[in-house]
């Protein structure tokens, strides 16, 4: 059976092709000159840069590069913050034809190593002396970096490998600045020798299982993309009346992507990190921000918790309109939600948030790399905050589909933007065609004709459907899927997601490959739950107290009988066990992405599973825990 194509409505237009990035940031420079293109936070403050002069920076760096011995073609890996000077980097090493080669400030040194050698980095740029003296203690077991350049800060008594060459920023600024003088048009030489299908950067996937993978980008796949995502939104203006704040990780295309479309329309780009966002939103109050769903489930789940501790007719009302929120329909004009009642809400409560928030003029949300629950998508559209998700892989550069205003759908991640094919394959799996796919993965054309077939489909590794309207829906990953012994195939993710938007629940696993039914690992949210037990008077102090109380215990059993509602009966979880930690980054059971490492879980977790399902428990209710 022919596959079905589905593409973009016509009224986004055609894709933008033969696009390089110099290019794409020279005609900004021209066409939307913003003396606040870039903001760094300084102290109390910011450190501002033009677009023109942002690229004059960019010019020196990449002439300071050449002239510390580089050669166009080689690469170099960036152990840095996601901030302008990652930026800066970012650009010198496109002008000047190096490959550019990040990695996760979360990786293992073994990772460090493997990906700084695979990618055969003859230098690397770091952020400040901090992160140098952790590169020091891997830098010797990659011979091939000779040269170390330091974005902020000095040598100070952090000790490199003998012979490697330290510069600052500034320094290898001040050589680019020299050699410009000698040749004035050598930025415009390099510029002539780049083509829109030249190799831009290497990202390597963090990947859930196996050493990363380096996914080769091309300027063609990112600027296609960019300039797509970009328009097909349909809200952002080009010029300088557009304020961005950025804090996702640049080591991610997701984020890197953006920087460069931004830059391209003269927006101005204020630089922030997870813990500065919150002051950052409101001193900037953006036109547009990206997040990830986890950010705006703390921000939900703050918000929830405000009103529980609440009290009297202020909590009554909270409740009332966290509720009616839920209730709006993304498919509908005004959420289909009753005009008076909607406009109560917002006087009361809506309003007051997005000003707590400093959201009072953002125009849109992007939501990207994990699924946003249909719950928050609606919320948050209620709150006059309008999220929109999308979808896409590091190997899309990124985006596929996207959610637009006017067009957004709560549980869905779109409709391809142009110049994007998408089908669904005979057993599920989402393949994607065009100029945003990868040229392939480093070193390893095995593994990429693994996943690229001869007709240039790009199989995800993600199983979805088309709703009647065009809308992509994301079901699981193919990969995700196991199957019991009773021969029935189990797809975890919506029982997950069920557990996961309760208040009391901050993550859930689900397992159960090779057993006769499922069961289900839980990591209850600290917060919610403190305020749980003090409203219901259960003693202790610590999580690891609570999560043995029994009116806890029942308290959780309730929750999973209530997500097994309406599941296949195969898929509901029978067994679960309280575990009071979270899995993260930092113990290798979640990818830098957020992504859950099953197999690492599994692994970790393997005596609780056992456990489970050799305990002799009774089954007098749907749910039962295990101690």
């Amino acid at each position: 059976m022919p596959l079905q194509i589905h593409t973009a409505p016509p009224s986004l237009g055609e894709a933008v092709l033969g696009r390089t990035l110099p290019e794409i940031l020279d005609e900004a420079v021209a066409r939307y000159p913003n003396p606040k293109a870039f903001n760094q936070p300084q102290g109390s403050g910011w450190f501002t840069m033009s677009n023109a002069e942002f690229r004059e920076a960019a010019d020196e760096v990449a002439l300071g590069l050449l002239d510390a011995g580089l050669e166009r073609g080689d690469a170099v890996s960036f152990f840095m913050n996601s901030d302008m000077y990652f930026a800066l980097a970012d650009f010198g090493c496109i002008i000047a034809g190096i490959v550019s080669a990040p990695l996760y400030s979360t990786f293992t040194n073994e990772n460090l190593i493997y990906v700084t050698e695979h990618a055969e980095a003859k230098a690397l740029f770091v952020s400040d002396q901090e992160m140098l003296a952790k590169a020091a203690a891997w830098l010797p077991n990659v011979p091939a970096v000779q040269t170390v350049i330091l974005a902020e800060g000095e040598l100070g008594d952090v000790t490199l490998p003998e012979g490697v060459r330290f510069v600052t920023l500034d320094e290898l600024r001040g050589l680019g600045r020299r050699r410009l003088g000698e040749n004035p048009d050598e930025p415009k030489q390099l510029r002539d020798q780049i083509q829109p299908g030249d190799l831009f950067t290497l990202v390597y996937t963090s990947g859930t299982t196996g050493m990363p993978k380096g996914v080769m980008l091309s300027h063609e796949n990112v600027t296609s993309n960019m300039l797509g995502a970009l328009s097909s939104l349909g809200v952002l203006e080009k010029g300088d009346g557009e304020q961005v704040v950025s804090f996702l990780p640049m080591t991610h295309i997701f984020a890197r992507m953006l920087t460069h479309a931004h830059t391209a329309w003269g927006h101005s780009i204020y630089f922030s990190t997870p813990d500065l966002l919150v002051g950052h939103l409101a001193e900037v109050r953006p036109t547009f921000f990206a997040t990830v769903p986890r950010v705006l489930e703390k921000v939900y789940d703050k918000v929830h918790l405000g009103v529980q501790e609440g009290e009297g007719l202020k909590k009554k009302i909270g409740s009332w309109a966290l509720d009616l929120a839920t209730q709006y329909d993304l498919s509908k004009p005004k959420g289909g939600l009753s005009p008076l009642k909607y406009a109560l809400a917002d006087k009361l409560v809506y309003s007051k948030l997005r000003e707590k928030l400093g959201l009072t003029r953002v125009k849109t949300v992007a939501v990207g790399a994990a699924a946003l629950r249909s719950d928050l998508a609606s919320s948050f559209n209620a709150f006059g905050i309008p999220a929109v998700q999308g979808y896409g892989l590091t190997e899309t550069s990124p985006v596929i589909t996207m959610n637009r205003i006017g067009a957004n759908r709560a549980g869905a991640v779109g409709q391809p933007i142009p110049g994007i094919e998408v089908a669904i394959a005979e057993d599920g799996e989402i393949l994607s065609r065009g100029p945003h796919i990868m040229q392939g993965y480093y070193k390893a054309p095995d593994k990429t004709n693994e996943v690229i077939n001869s007709d240039g489909w790009f199989h995800t590794g993600d199983i979805g459907e088309f709703t009647p309207e065009g809308y992509l829906k994301i079901t699981d990953r193919k990969k995700a899927l196991f199957k019991l012994s009773t021969g029935k195939y189990v797809i975890p993710t919506p029982i997950e997601n069920a557990l996961q938007s309760e208040s009391l629940i901050e993550q859930a696993v689900v397992v159960g490959s090779g057993y006769k039914f499922c069961s289900a690992l839980i990591f209850p949210s600290e917060d919610a739950l403190g305020v749980w037990v003090r409203e219901h008077g259960v003693s202790g102090s610590s999580l690891s107290e609570w999560v043995k109380d029994p009116k806890v215990i029942e308290a959780y059993e309730d929750l999973v009988d209530k997500a097994n509602a309406g599941m296949d009966h195969w898929s509901q979880v029978k067994r679960f066990k309280l575990v009071p930690d979270l899995m993260t980054v930092e113990n290798e059971m979640l990818t830098p992405t957020m992504k859950v490492k099953r197999s690492a879980v599994s692994k970790v977790f393997g005596g609780d599973i056992e456990k489970m399902y050799n305990a002799n428990v009774k089954d007098g209710r749907e749910s039962v825990a295990v101690a």
